[in-house]
């Protein structure tokens, strides 16, 4: 089936070209489109077609990818994509979009005939491009069979929260342990940035940790790349500042106070102030330091 599976994938950005290019190895036809078409390219070497136009993208497709920035930005593609969307098609929607965006995009999917899987995934650069990502998914029992292929050539593990997109159960699912994720990230580069302040050797910190219950493959990743200054993006400073946005107005809205989450907010802010937008998220460090 897998072979005939034909998926529309649009946004190739970190994530997005990532999961394209796995869709393109497990032999799926798969077309991409990004609004910045030269970040699309690189995969038509991998089998994928490159298209000019969301609508051109999800022509008689089965599945229909969404990986962007944000709701609005889903929203927005998807408008554009009206005129050549396939009824009957299945909508995996994949973009940490919020818990707000639920209600338009399911709309949207509902007037016209797509089936709507709120479908968004958990890890990195690192995880997509070894098609090892978590995916959280709510969707109907009667088109899993038609999202296996895609779900199983992007990611290692499929949760199924709900039969239901609409309802967001596993957008919620997704903010809550995004919160967890930037809660780490903050707390490995604050626990740097005191080192340096106090003249204490990170290797030392790291070592008392190491093994017992403190510890944690994440502190090790990020420390790392932190210590030896490698900020490539596998999950950009803008985009952690957007879901931590995400994060605190799901809780406000729910009656759930996020001090941690606001305060991790603003801290990624002042790192993108900083300069440091297109940077990993561990670039949380410098909002430590005065500019």
């Amino acid at each position: 089936m897998a072979d005939h599976t034909s998926v529309a994938v649009l946004g190739t950005g970190i994530m997005g070209a990532a999961m394209a290019r796995n869709l393109c190895h497990a032999g799926l036809d798969v077309r991409v489109w990004n609004r910045t078409r030269s970040k699309a390219e690189p995969l038509a070497a991998v089998g994928a077609r490159v298209t000019g136009t969301p609508a051109e993208a999800v022509e008689d497709a089965d599945v229909i990818l969404t990986m962007l920035y944000d709701g609005a930005a889903v929203l927005d593609t998807m408008n554009d994509a009206l005129a050549s969307l396939p009824p009957g098609a299945v909508w995996l929607q994949c973009t940490t979009a919020g818990t707000e965006a639920i209600t338009p995009l399911a709309g949207l999917a509902r007037t016209h005939g797509l089936v709507f899987v709120d479908a968004p995934v958990l890890g990195t650069k690192a995880p997509a491009e070894k098609g090892q990502l978590t995916m959280l998914a709510a969707g109907p029992e009667s088109v899993r069979d038609v999202v296996a292929p895609v779900l199983e050539a992007v990611g290692s593990k499929t949760v199924w929260v709900g039969d239901d997109g609409a309802t967001g159960a596993a957008t919620r699912l997704k903010l809550v342990c995004n919160s967890w994720v930037l809660t780490l990230t903050h707390g490995t580069a604050e626990a740097l940035a005191l080192a340096a302040g106090l003249g204490v050797e990170p290797a030392l910190f790291l070592d008392a940790v190491s093994g017992g219950s403190l510890d944690c493959g994440y502190l090790h990743l990020k420390a790392d790349a932190i210590l030896t200054e490698n900020y490539t993006p596998s999950f950009s400073v803008t985009t952690a500042a957007k879901d931590a946005r995400l994060i605190v107005e799901a809780g406000r809205a729910a009656g759930v106070r996020l001090d941690v989450a606001a305060a991790g907010g603003d801290r990624f802010r002042r790192a993108e102030s900083l300069g440091h937008g297109n940077d990993d998220m561990a670039a949380s460090y410098f909002a430590s330091f005065e500019a």
